[in-house]
């Protein structure tokens, strides 16, 4: 028998992605078998899964948390933005169609066949679902073809736990607003609240809880204290880049580009003790202490590229090069540094070519098939095993990939300068490698280390579960789960 239940939010930003993880890990701990389950997903921070398509990267913790490999069902829509009205549109993993947002309304009716196949797919193998809603059912402007909140949640006649952030303010105001608003059958889908992100004595809030219960009629399932331990887990979210942990002694200073991709590559490098990440917003120079500056994946690279001409970046890339500092490029990061980058095909606007930083002598040219891979390579000049992923569109040609540094089925990936201190790669992920990394530090002076990222992250969960198992009303939670 299969059970299911959807965690909604008040809002966006609420926590819902790490409160679904922390429940997956907490299920499973009981025992369960578990999925996790978002319809829809809006993100350029995207994971390849094990049956050759592409999902949001919090899906694809969830899954860790879970136990699973990440599989396409997990997300059957992710949204990838390439401009402020339109995005790319991947469908059970694949790409469906690049469309505006008013297009993308009126599609959505055609999409929850879809979204329904995965989730009962999804659904055959596990004892519980968790389906994670987007933004808020407050949005009562997108009732209308739903396949995120409530749409959803009517197809598959599933009873929703709404969350509240108490972190920003006015939670009373979030959850009571929301029962307020929303049409009578879908306030009377939700049977429960949490109150997420309190920070201090949760006594205090007592009488809070009482007011929405009374005000809502909905189950009280708990006050959820603050997660210090939330920053070490990957984040999905742009705009959590911010909360990544400074100190250390080697500072990697990465811009932050404004169609940034996958940064889940910084991931790793952050939970270092040694390490300093330190993201430049727009506007910031480049700083000159910086060990190594890392430009990372772009999901509209030619103009990312121009936003960093903008910023004066190329600038201070080039005087970081000149006082012998190193730069990585991942991803689109890795063709901007090159001496063109050629859209023949107009894959990213209108066709044409774009000078590129010319930091290294290689050129890429943007074609149509996307690049999408899960990978295991080797550190050529180590010999190590270094895990990752390929996402890209283009291939890139020239000189310096004859100094390609990793080595995978056959080939080589990447490019480096003569002197070895720029360095490019399409392999995502390759930090979350120990002995890679290790290696990679130790060029920019950082001592050895015993950091084992995967263990770390795994613990992170189970403290994550045994937070929730302290502090939410689980068997009261799991007891609303509905037979599907």
């Amino acid at each position: 028998m299969t059970r299911s239940i959807m965690i909604q939010g008040a809002g966006s930003n609420v926590g819902k992605s790490l409160l679904v993880a922390g429940i997956a890990r907490a299920a499973l701990r009981r025992g369960l078998s578990v999925a996790p389950f978002k319809p829809q997903n809006m993100s350029n921070n995207a994971a390849v899964t094990v049956d050759g398509g592409e999902i949001g990267r919090a899906q694809a913790l969830q899954a860790r948390a879970a136990g699973l490999e990440p599989l396409i069902d997990m997300n059957p829509v992710l949204l990838k933005p390439e401009t402020d009205t339109g995005a790319q549109v991947i469908v059970q993993g694949k790409r469906f169609a690049t469309m505006r947002a008013r297009d993308y309304g009126r599609a959505k009716a055609e999409l929850l066949p879809r979204v329904m196949e995965s989730f009962h797919r999804l659904a055959g193998g596990v004892d519980l679902v968790l389906v994670e809603g987007a933004g808020s059912p407050a949005e009562i402007n997108l009732r209308e073809g739903d396949i995120a909140n409530m749409g959803f949640a009517e197809a598959a006649d599933l009873p929703v736990v709404l969350v509240g952030d108490i972190d920003r303010g006015g939670v009373i105001a979030q959850l009571v607003g929301t029962n307020a608003i929303l049409p009578a059958a879908d306030r009377d889908r939700i049977r429960g609240f949490i109150v997420n992100k309190f920070r201090g004595d949760v006594t205090l809030f007592d009488a809070g809880r009482t007011e929405i219960s009374t005000r809502t009629g909905w189950q009280d399932l708990g006050v959820l204290p603050w997660f210090s331990e939330a920053w070490r887990l990957p984040a999905e979210d742009v705009m959590d880049l911010a909360t990544l942990r400074p100190g250390g002694t080697i500072k990697i200073a990465v811009p932050r580009l404004g169609r940034i991709a996958n940064f889940d590559d910084l991931d790793p490098l952050a939970a270092e003790q040694e390490v300093q990440v330190e993201i430049i917003e727009p506007g910031r120079a480049l700083p000159g202490d910086a060990d190594l500056v890392l430009i990372p994946g772009s999901k509209s690279t030619i103009s990312d590229l121009a936003d960093f001409r903008r910023n004066g970046w190329d600038i201070d890339l080039a005087a970081h090069v000149r006082r012998g500092g190193r730069v990585l490029g991942i991803c689109g990061g890795y063709q901007m540094l090159g001496a063109e980058i050629a859209d023949p095909d107009g894959i990213e606007g209108a066709p044409g070519h774009a000078p590129g930083l010319g930091l290294l002598n290689v050129t890429t040219r943007l074609e149509p098939a996307k690049t999408l891979a899960r990978t295991t390579a080797t550190y050529l000049p180590s010999g190590d095993l270094v895990e990752g992923y390929e996402i890209h569109l283009g291939q890139t040609e020239g000189p310096d990939r004859a100094r390609g540094w990793l080595g995978l089925d056959g080939r080589t990936d990447g490019a480096a300068s003569a002197d070895g201190r720029v360095m490019g790669t399409y392999l995502h992920g390759l930090f979350t490698s120990d002995a890679f990394r290790r290696a990679f530090l130790a060029k920019l002076g950082a001592g050895s280390s015993d950091f084992a990222y995967s263990e770390a992250l795994d613990a992170t969960l189970n403290a994550l579960a045994e937070h929730i198992e302290a502090h939410i009303d689980l068997d009261a939670l799991l007891a609303l789960a509905r037979e599907v």
